[in-house]
């Protein structure tokens, strides 16, 4: 019996010996197929998204060309681990014909990163046409089974040729056209690690949150067994929007034609550098600003770097004699100058030449002596008279008339010392004698010597740019206009336009069309001779200043011509500076602006007549 009971416990102790070995093999099954899952097993997810790079915003010319845009770029990788030795050639040689790339290069670059197996990239800068021919590529090669799988634990993986998005890239279309105005950019790398780029100067440079206000496109849903996004309720569609367009008030024709004459005459005058611009008398609207030194902004080298500066805002210089119908319009609308008043030209030591012409006369300024250019054939002059043919002077006298607050205001009202509000960075302001140094003689009733070298240009800076808005009050019945080169912004299709500032009243409409009228007369009797066109009412005044440096005046000049011309219909405002002509030798006399400024000026309005922004009109007769 004890038998029989020993041999039940042993049947019962081996029958559980064997459950719960069953048990624990089967806990070690299921731990394995757990840890499979969750460390081995990379099953792709049901839904999957997939993000559409936006770029930044174009800069667009009034004539509907682009200057500026920019492109998506797309980067180009291969992991070399999965690239068959075997076929590695026939990689090569497909790559390099869709990719345009040289053999050479590419099969440098895999040799290298066979020596150490992995991701390679072999270009970050594919356009989007190269990139859909190297996605076809990817398939094909696929087929070729120029790439194999590897093992990674446990599972095989399959790399082959991918292309992604990796950024944008900036085109200037036309090259050098519109610099240093439409500035450059540089390059920066985003937190999602893309390509972008932002503004360092120019229109870059002040609309740059504009341009580069823009957002990704993002699709996602359910993936099918292609691994294509299927598109359902559930789906997620947003469109990318790109970055603002600017609409440029300058059509590319007549900047392009007005950079060809600044090319020209550079030459030939051997000059620094020709500024030149057009602006709407009315409006402030810049039809053009244009530089004889320009750069291309995708290949900016060493020697263009004296040209990244818009010179006709950031450089501060003398203007010399193109100041004279400023000051005297100040003196004139306080109506301290009487009608037909004549004024003492200082010129009666020394007897006359043979044309009749007595010597230039001489003022003396307390220890300062104060000298004319021109020969008068009499001894008293016009207001006229000191206009055509720009007495230094006649000016000062009447600049006298005038207490240094008055001078100092007017001269102010009329933009100097302040910015233009042109929409360009970095504009400077120049400078000027304080309200003080203006003001020392006023209560002894004397001679300011201040007043004096600022009515005719000197002792005092200025930009090219306020000079030119300045003579446009002459143009616009006594008003002030702002230089405006954007027309206009482009957001998601829609247009947006900054509110019109209002002009501001500088001089009366009568003393206005005064001096309008003895610049006209300039043109026609004066130093301005060599800008007259038929058909077309045109004024303005010459300008010829030294180059100081380090408080003294060099032998190197600044030539300048400001003024306007007007069809009956349109009504321009135009400038022209020449920075250092040659002033010795043969062409020494380039220096004087009626030689310089004044010929590209004609130029100038000649191209406005050929691309029909002028019409002459047969009953616009000039004053003889």
């Amino acid at each position: 019996m004890s038998t029989i009971l020993e041999e039940k416990d042993n049947k019962i102790k081996k029958i559980v010996i064997l459950f719960f070995f069953i048990l624990f093999l089967l806990i070690i099954l299921l731990i394995s197929v757990f840890d499979t899952i969750k460390s081995y097993r990379r099953l792709p997810s049901l839904d999957t998204s997939k993000k559409e790079l936006s770029v930044r915003g174009d800069i667009i010319s009034s004539d509907n060309f682009k200057i500026t845009t920019s492109k998506k770029i797309y980067k180009a990788s291969i992991d070399t681990r999965h690239l068959d030795e075997d076929k590695k050639e026939l990689f090569i040689k497909l790559f390099s014909i869709y990719s345009d790339i040289s053999y050479k290069k590419i099969s440098k670059k895999i040799e290298k990163s066979l020596k150490k197996p992995g991701n390679l990239v072999l270009s970050y800068n594919i356009d989007s046409k190269t990139a859909k021919n190297l996605k076809e590529l990817g398939f094909k090669l696929r087929k070729l089974r120029v790439f194999k799988p590897r093992k990674v634990r446990g599972g095989k993986i399959l790399r082959g040729l991918s292309i992604n998005e990796s950024g944008e890239k900036r085109l200037y279309s036309y090259d050098n056209t519109l610099t240093p105005v439409v500035g450059y950019i540089t390059k920066f790398e985003s937190e999602k690690g893309k390509t972008r780029v932002k503004g360092i100067k120019g229109l870059e440079k002040k609309f740059d949150e504009l341009l580069n206000n823009s957002k990704d496109g993002i699709l996602s849903g359910n993936r099918d067994v292609l691994s294509y996004i299927s598109f359902n309720k559930g789906s997620v569609i947003k469109q990318r929007v790109d970055g603002a367009n600017l609409i440029l008030n300058i059509p590319l024709k007549l900047q392009k034609n007005n950079e060809m004459i600044l090319d020209m005459y550079k030459k030939k005058l051997v000059a620094d550098e020709i500024i030149i611009s057009i602006m709407d008398s009315k409006t402030g609207k810049i039809l053009s600003l244009a530089s004889s030194n320009r750069f291309n902004p995708e290949k900016i080298f060493q020697k263009d770097i004296p040209s990244l500066n818009v010179n006709a805002i950031e450089y501060q210089f003398e203007p010399g004699s193109v100041i004279k119908p400023i000051a005297i319009s100040l003196v004139m609308d306080k109506n301290r100058i009487k009608k037909n008043e004549l004024l003492f030209a200082h010129n009666t030591k020394g007897k006359a030449n043979k044309k009749g012409e007595f010597p230039r006369g001489k003022f003396k300024l307390g220890r300062f002596t104060i000298k004319d250019d021109h020969r008068f054939k009499k001894h008293y002059l016009t207001v006229d008279d000191i206009v055509i043919y720009s007495s230094n002077i006649g000016t000062l006298q009447l600049a006298q008339r005038l207490s240094g607050a008055e001078f100092y205001e007017g001269m102010k009202r009329f933009g100097f010392t302040r910015k233009t509000g042109i929409d360009l960075p970095y504009e400077k302001k120049g400078v000027m004698p304080k309200i003080w140094q203006f003001s020392a003689n006023d209560k002894k009733k004397e001679d300011n010597v201040y007043k004096a070298t600022v009515s005719y240009g000197q002792g005092m800076t200025s930009t090219f740019m306020q000079v030119l808005k300045a003579y446009s009050i002459f143009n616009n019945d006594g008003y002030s206009v702002t230089p405006k080169i954007l027309s206009h912004v482009e957001i998601d299709n829609d247009k947006y336009k900054e509110d019109q500032l209002k002009n501001i009243k500088i001089i009366s409409k009568k003393t206005a069309n005064e001096i309008k009228r003895m610049l006209v007369k300039t043109v026609d009797k004066g130093t301005g001779k060599a800008a007259q066109i038929p058909g077309l009412e045109i004024g303005g005044k010459t300008g010829t200043a030294q180059i100081a440096r380090g408080g003294k005046y060099l032998k190197k000049y600044i030539s300048s011509f400001f003024g306007f011309v007007n069809d009956g219909t349109n009504s321009y405002t135009i400038g022209v500076t020449v920075m250092n002509p040659i002033s010795t030798g043969k062409y020494w006399y380039y220096h004087y602006a009626s030689w310089s400024a004044v010929p590209v000026f004609k130029e100038i309005t000649n191209n406005l007549v050929k691309l029909n922004y002028l019409t002459p009109k047969k009953d616009i007769i000039s004053e003889k």
